[in-house]
């Protein structure tokens, strides 16, 4: 396998949680989101990923059908292929509650906070950074809410219950991008007690962004 990724990118550190967790190697190859206007945006790239995001998945050759995208579905794919260290729980309600909380993040927060949203906003209709950061703060802050609230209903140790599941893969890499942009994290307190305990996990800890080869 290959995982095209980016240090930074949240939905590729999705991915990278989990094949450390499923003990699955992968090649990791670094399309920079930033330099000479974005490997993402380049033909070799584009014939992998028509999206032109990170991350992409690709098995035993790189013809087109073999490439997945969309963290989640890369993820899931793992997850069925490996079961050991299952992502989602054994029930059907139990898997939609972490569903629910997994897109919390991957569908209400993030694709508002993306950088090609960013760039868009600044790039195209000339916002200013002071407004950029606040339209940041304020999704970000809108999906906190909302995801502190599940996690008082369902979190033991971590996201649901006192087993790592997909919703904690996407908790940890969004708070992540939120001490970036300097988002006040006080009023969610069982959000930043999960991303601890999940962070003292090897498999965690080694998919953070300033332990890839590509960290800048």
């Amino acid at each position: 396998m290959k995982l095209y990724g980016y240090w930074r990118s949240s939905a590729a550190y999705r991915v990278r949680i989990a094949l450390n967790l499923k003990g699955i190697s992968a090649e990791q190859l670094s399309v920079h989101l930033v330099r000479d206007g974005g490997e993402q945006h380049k033909a070799a790239y584009t014939a992998l990923n028509p999206l032109e995001l990170v991350p992409t998945l690709t098995l035993d050759d790189e013809l087109d059908m073999d490439a997945l995208s969309q963290s989640l579905a890369i993820i899931e794919y793992l997850d069925e292929i490996h079961p050991q260290t299952p992502l989602l729980p054994a029930s059907a309600l139990e898997r939609a509650h972490v569903r629910a909380m997994a897109l919390t993040v991957a569908c209400e927060i993030h694709p508002l906070n993306n950088l090609r949203v960013l760039q868009y906003l600044t790039q195209t209709l000339g916002v200013d950074e002071a407004a950029k950061n606040t339209w940041y703060h304020h999704w970000v802050a809108s999906g906190f809410a909302a995801l502190e609230t599940l996690l008082i209903r369902h979190s033991g140790r971590y996201c649901f219950g006192d087993t790592v599941t997909l919703a904690d893969l996407c908790l940890v890499p969004q708070v992540y991008n939120a001490q970036r942009f300097n988002v006040d994290l006080t009023p969610y307190p069982n959000i930043m007690r999960v991303w601890a305990e999940c962070n003292q996990l090897e498999a965690f800890a080694d998919a953070a962004p300033e332990r890839q080869a590509d960290a800048v």
